[in-house]
């Protein structure tokens, strides 16, 4: 698929089309689908045996939902004029690549639906009140940053991702391998919730003051810079002492301590925003604070395969 050029481009690159579409999907917060749904089928796993169909259903509804909700962010990043071809990150494609934003609306949609038809599946081998809770979360992947009153835009976004992009879809995960939801599964999201969480902070992070003078009231705006970086920091070490404190309580295995191999990743993170200043040079920052939610999401997923299997 080539993109469609915009007449209004100010700015072309020469990019291959596979490329720019898959910018467009921003793929290095994918990750914060994939590893909630890998964390919930592993915490059912001594509970029931695993319905392949169901778990890569899941895992393909998940992943569109979160590319789809990205392109919802690029459109109407470009449709409230926060995106400009000087714009830093890998949004903007719609400004920089000449593509058109309805076409991103359009792709947008047509991943949300077929999110939906395998949300169908999903639903025929489990309960349909799924619909409804998946309904809920794509009205929220839309009004993230469509609607009139964009949740990117509060200082609620933090919470309403770790919500839906965390602890949601591993209670949904393991729920369709299982059919219930332990209080385990529950304790055990926590984590997640605040490191899915912790990459939307650290994206407001760098984008501080370009929100700002658009109009934005996020988090990191409220909190300033440095106590950004301080709630970031604080964000990182309440997940690896609620692992240890669900340890120590018995709840969990010993085995998820294998958790703290992810921890030069978050020091990473935090030493990054600390030095720079500039929004390019915090890049690096970000992506450490998206590997840190993905180490650390395959180590306690890892860890309940040691404990079952051993």
């Amino acid at each position: 698929m080539q993109p469609q050029m915009h007449s209004k481009s100010s700015k072309v690159t020469n990019q291959p089309s596979w490329r720019v579409w898959w910018q467009l999907t921003r793929p290095h917060t994918l990750t914060a689908a994939f590893v909630p749904v890998l964390l919930g089928t592993a915490l059912a796993i001594p509970q029931s045996d695993i319905h392949i169909g169901l778990f890569v259903a899941m895992l393909l509804a998940c992943l569109l939902i979160q590319a789809a909700t990205n392109m919802f962010n690029e459109y109407y990043d470009f449709k409230r004029g926060l995106d400009t071809a000087e714009s830093v990150g890998i949004g903007g494609a719609i400004v920089r690549e000449g593509i058109q934003a309805k076409t991103v609306l359009y792709i947008a949609l047509s991943l949300y639906g077929i999110s939906i038809l395998l949300g169908v599946y999903i639903c025929m081998y489990t309960s349909w009140w799924l619909a409804l809770i998946g309904s809920v979360s794509m009205s929220f992947g839309y009004l993230y940053t469509g609607g009139p009153l964009p949740i990117a835009y509060t200082p609620l976004g933090e919470l309403f991702a770790g919500f839906f992009m965390g602890c949601l879809i591993i209670l949904i995960s393991f729920f369709i391998q299982t059919g219930t939801v332990s209080s385990t599964a529950i304790f055990v999201s926590i984590p997640i919730t605040i490191l899915v969480g912790a990459i939307l902070m650290a994206n407001n992070i760098r984008d501080l003051d370009g929100d700002k003078e658009f109009g934005r009231k996020t988090l990191a705006i409220l909190l300033g810079r440095k106590g950004a970086i301080i709630f970031l920091a604080g964000m990182f070490i309440i997940s690896y002492l609620w692992v240890f404190a669900l340890i120590f309580l018995g709840i969990v295995s010993p085995w998820l301590t294998i958790v703290v191999l992810s921890i030069p990743k978050a020091i990473n993170a935090i030493t990054g925003f600390n030095r720079n200043s500039l929004p390019q040079k915090m890049m690096p920052a970000m992506k450490a604070t998206a590997q840190t939610n993905t180490i650390f999401g395959f180590l306690l997923s890892i860890g309940l395969f040691i404990a079952y299997y051993l």
